[in-house]
C-alpha cells in the first residue's frame, strides 16, 4: 500500500529544491563577476494553504526566472496581501524606504498596477484583484512602509423576474 503524502512532505520537497536553486544561482552570480551584477539582489517567498489544502508559493523581489538563467531587474516586486470584505476588497502592498510622492496607484475594474520609485529603489506590481470593482472608489493610504488600498466592489445585478399580474 502507497503511504500517502502530507502537506509536509511537500513543503520539504520545495525547501530541497529551492536550496539546490539558490546555490546554482548564486554559482551563476559569482561567474559574472561584480561588473554585471548593479544593486542589490532581493529575493524572497512566501507559502500559504488555500482553501483547497495546496500551497502556494508567492516569489517577490527583483531576481526572475528566465529559463534555467536568474535575471536580476531594477525593480523589486513587492509582497502584497489581499482581503475581501462584504462590499470591499482591501490590499496591503510592502514599500519599505519610498516616500508617499513617489508612489503611483492604478486601478481598473479588474487589476491595480502600483509602481513606486526613489533614489534607491524601484518596485512594481501587477495585482490581479479576486473580483470586479469600481476604480472611482479607491483610496489610498501609506504609513510606516505599507501602501493600504481600499476600492469598493462592483454590485452584481440580480436577475429581475418581474412582477406577476392577474390576468383578468
Amino acid at each position: 500500500m502507497k503511504k500517502r503524502r502530507s502537506i509536509f512532505d511537500d513543503i520539504d520537497e520545495f525547501f530541497e529544491e529551492f536550496e539546490r536553486e539558490i546555490e546554482e544561482m548564486f554559482e551563476r552570480f559569482s561567474r559574472m563577476g561584480a561588473r554585471e551584477v548593479r544593486g542589490p539582489i532581493v529575493y524572497g517567498f512566501r507559502v500559504t494553504v488555500g482553501p483547497d489544502g495546496v500551497p502556494h508559493i508567492e516569489e517577490f523581489g527583483n531576481v526572475k526566472r528566465v529559463g534555467a538563467r536568474p535575471r536580476i531587474s531594477e525593480e523589486r516586486e513587492p509582497i502584497y496581501d489581499i482581503y475581501e470584505e462584504p462590499d470591499k476588497v482591501v490590499i496591503y502592498v510592502e514599500l519599505p524606504g519610498v516616500e508617499k510622492d513617489k508612489i503611483d496607484v492604478s486601478v481598473s475594474e479588474k487589476e491595480v498596477i502600483v509602481k513606486a520609485s526613489d533614489d534607491n529603489r524601484k518596485y512594481y506590481k501587477e495585482i490581479a484583484l479576486p473580483t470586479e470593482v469600481i476604480p472611482s472608489t479607491a483610496k489610498a493610504q501609506y504609513k510606516n512602509g505599507v501602501l493600504e488600498i481600499k476600492i469598493d466592489k462592483k454590485v452584481k445585478e440580480e436577475k429581475k423576474e418581474g412582477v406577476k399580474i392577474k390576468v383578468e
